[in-house]
């Protein structure tokens, strides 16, 4: 019993040797990654804030811009009118002073934008320097999260649908391979090169100018319907061809890509071996052919889902969208610096927390893979 319990002991601190180790070695390589992503979040948000500042040259417009407002308002008002010239000269001068300072424009660029970096890292986004949200205000946070539901209904609709639908129907293209299907998704596939809003474009010709039957554009009739059911219509019918726009233009490109994609995994030898021992389409499909993929999948689908947060610039002004992409695109045309970096933060932490999330996936999906091992996660 003795030599028993003494042969045991040193398997079980060998195998709490071993768990210590992985965590230490899982916790190691989290905190590498970790810092390693907030040092690239943090070069791309201050090169995105130095661009969007043009090197100062936004700050130069926008004095140009406020001296001009403010000595119209002053020249214009009635109350000014008997003012001597000199006094109403420096009173112009003092309003113009005081926005520029309140606007922090008198700063120097680079300890303009290290402050900017600042309040971008935590989150404090400050407001807007012209726009304002539908409510009237002109914090930045409001005016995003106002319309990141539109984005997300947009978006989400078509990006779920084109993935999966193209996923599936390229599973089943894969084992009719020259068949005259496959045949017309490639001759189809390079329409995937025309972008969502020329698509767009001709469906509304089509469907609202010609048929008549759909709307030409924004997210609600007007008058808006009264009861809920009548307002989902509503909605269901503005979006049918802004998400249709944005499947078509990656639809059969997609197709083609996965169809590829899972015709190089079923030339495999351990799929041949499969096939002679009998197995069912279905097992092979699912044990051979989508488990190994699924990192790429997963990945595909990751990638998709932050898509999903950054809407669509140019469709979305097509069909008037009060999306993400709208304001971007309005927030750009008026050199708003703050939505600018604001709509770019959201981005680039999403993309940084589904990069970091996606290696500890891999690990769950395919054993191959090993966290903090040498090299990292492979």
């Amino acid at each position: 019993m003795g030599s028993v319990a003494e042969s045991t002991t040193p398997i079980a601190e060998k195998k709490k040797t071993g768990s210590s180790s992985t965590l230490s070695r899982v916790l190691k390589y989290s905190g590498v990654r970790l810092l390693s992503l907030f040092l690239t979040v943090v070069v791309g948000i201050y090169l995105t804030i130095i661009i969007a500042n043009m090197g100062g040259y936004v700050d130069k417009m926008m004095k140009s811009q406020i001296q001009e407002t403010i000595t119209m308002q002053i020249a214009m008002n009635p109350a000014y009118e008997k003012m001597d010239p000199a006094t109403k000269n420096k009173l112009t001068q003092e309003k113009i002073q005081s926005e520029v300072e309140r606007l922090k424009l008198d700063q120097p660029v680079m300890i303009k934008t290290i402050g900017h970096l600042k309040n971008a890292l935590t989150l404090n986004l400050g407001r807007a320097m012209l726009m304002s949200s539908d409510q009237g205000s002109r914090n930045v946070r409001s005016i995003i999260l106002e319309r990141i539901p539109y984005t997300l209904l947009l978006m989400g609709t078509a990006n779920l649908i084109l993935f999966f639908a193209t996923l599936f129907l390229a599973l089943a293209l894969s084992r009719k391979y020259g068949s005259v299907w496959d045949k017309i998704v490639i001759a189809l596939s390079p329409t995937s090169s025309v972008p969502p809003w020329f698509y767009g474009i001709f469906l509304i010709l089509i469907f609202a100018a010609v048929l008549r039957i759909l709307p030409f554009g924004g997210v609600i009739d007007a008058p808006v319907p009264k009861d809920l059911l009548g307002r989902a219509l509503s909605i269901l019918k503005h979006l049918i061809l802004p998400a249709s726009s944005l499947i078509l233009a990656s639809f059969f490109l997609s197709i083609y890509n996965w169809r590829t994609f899972f015709l190089i995994y079923s030339s495999e030898d351990y799929v041949d071996t499969a096939k002679a021992k009998g197995l069912p389409d279905r097992d092979i499909e699912r044990r051979y052919i989508l488990r190994p993929t699924l990192p790429t999948i997963i990945t595909s689908f990751a990638l998709m889902l932050i898509g999903m947060w950054t809407g669509a610039i140019i469709t979305e002004t097509v069909f008037l969208w009060p999306g993400l992409g709208r304001i971007t695109y309005k927030a750009i045309g008026l050199f708003d610096t703050p939505v600018i970096v604001g709509t770019t933060i959201l981005y680039a932490y999403l993309l940084a927390i589904t990069v970091f999330l996606l290696d500890f996936i891999y690990a769950l999906v395919d054993p191959r893979v090993k966290i903090g091992g040498s090299g990292g996660a492979k």
